[in-house]
């Protein structure tokens, strides 16, 4: 498996229990067309944990402004963040070889949890 393959298949599994958690879940639900969004999220998390990106993002990508409409709330947050790296664990579990793309990926969501913090001011 590549590390484009594995991270496709960690978006995708944490997403599938995203949309059907009790806390986060009317985010991800309420996008017409979810499916299609997903290919643009593995496509930011190629960029952030490869450098670059198997398709095109297209538009500039201003991931704060892109969440302002959701009113995320800091317990959501945390909620995104502790199913996110539940699913990096499980999937890591079957693909071993990929621990260093998770622990770079643990960081990256370190940094993104403090510009989130930052941005949103919880």
């Amino acid at each position: 498996m590549t590390e484009n393959d594995w991270i496709q298949k960690v978006v995708e599994a944490f997403y599938d229990k995203a949309k059907i958690d009790v806390l986060i879940g009317y985010h991800f639900r309420d996008i017409k067309d979810f499916h299609q969004h997903i290919p643009r999220i593995v496509t930011f998390w190629e960029f952030q944990l490869l450098g670059n990106a198997t398709r095109e993002i297209g538009e500039p990508f201003d991931l704060m402004r892109a969440h302002i409409p959701l009113g995320i709330k800091r317990g959501e947050l945390g909620r995104w963040l502790v199913l996110f790296r539940q699913t990096l664990e499980q999937e890591l579990q079957n693909s071993p070889e990929m621990l260093q793309l998770k622990l770079d990926w643990d960081k990256k969501l370190e940094v993104f949890e403090g510009i989130f913090l930052r941005f949103f001011r919880f």
